[in-house]
């Protein structure tokens, strides 16, 4: 069975060679693509089986709320239109070529492997954990960010063992969007991004400044080699969907769209407001 569940690692020497500018901004370009294919809204080692008619709901909750009552699902939605359509593809790109590949994924290792795959993943992933918990001046948890990585690294053979968790070192999970949100910015309108899923102005703001971080200070810089680049990536993305329960079509809501879009941003509002009591 899965143990994990996670959103989106420390100074490393590089091996030989350099890389000119042009060719830094081109792989940093294809990363973010492979990246961006890969993502979906946020770990199950089987997918469920999808019955019925193939369409996504599609019916308004507005439309059937009585006049004079309040909407408990509201959101800030300026782009419905858009966010609709996205929600939509999102559907057809998750059912028809996403799960299809973590399924074979899936298949092929077997569920320990699976674990080691994504213990490895998070190990990588920490640069963003320490870069966000300083900006945010959590130095506690930015030092047990780092004592992780270490312990990972060394002891937990470059990260496919959380040593660091057995010992009571919990991952201390930051991104950029609550970083923004720790300093008072607001969500914005709410968005639902093609392929990566429920986001909002804030958030999307925040990914795209923890994919820089990552491609500029993670292991893609670490190690110079165009294979690598998209290995890495590739396999993030699937780890990534391996390890995300929701599925679309199976929340059993004639509204799903309005219920997920109340849902995340009732999630990052939380986030925010438990970071803001720890530090």
């Amino acid at each position: 069975m899965n143990k994990h569940a996670d959103h989106m690692p420390c100074s490393m020497s590089r091996v030989k060679g350099t890389r000119s500018p042009i060719m830094a901004k081109g792989a940093g370009l294809r990363l973010l693509m492979l990246v961006l294919l890969g993502l979906s809204l946020s770990a199950c080692s089987t997918t469920p089986k999808v019955t019925g008619s193939v369409e996504p709901p599609l019916r308004r909750y507005e439309d059937f709320v009585k006049p004079g009552q309040p909407n408990m699902l509201n959101v800030k939605d300026s782009v419905e239109g858009f966010n609709r359509g996205s929600y939509r593809f999102n559907y057809y790109f998750d059912e028809y070529f996403y799960l299809p590949v973590v399924r074979g994924y899936e298949f092929i290792m077997p569920n320990y492997l699976e674990d080691r795959v994504s213990d490895a993943i998070d190990n990588l992933g920490e640069i963003t954990n320490l870069t966000n918990n300083l900006f945010q001046f959590k130095f506690k948890s930015a030092g047990i960010t780092v004592s992780r990585f270490v312990i990972n690294s060394t002891i937990g053979v470059g990260g496919l063992w959380d040593q660091a968790g057995k010992m009571g070192l919990k991952r201390q999970t930051e991104d950029f969007g609550l970083t923004l949100g720790h300093y008072g910015t607001g969500s914005g309108t709410y968005l639902m991004l093609p392929v990566l899923g429920a986001s909002n102005v804030r958030d999307t703001t925040g990914l795209v400044a923890d994919l820089a971080t990552s491609n500029y200070l993670g292991p893609v810089a670490w190690i110079d080699d165009t294979t690598f680049t998209y290995a890495y990536s590739g396999i993030y993305a699937v780890d990534r969907r391996h390890r995300t329960p929701f599925r679309y079509r199976q929340t059993g809501s004639p509204f799903e769209y309005e219920l997920i879009r109340t849902l995340y941003t009732m999630k990052r509002e939380f986030d925010i407001e438990q970071g803001n009591e720890t530090k």
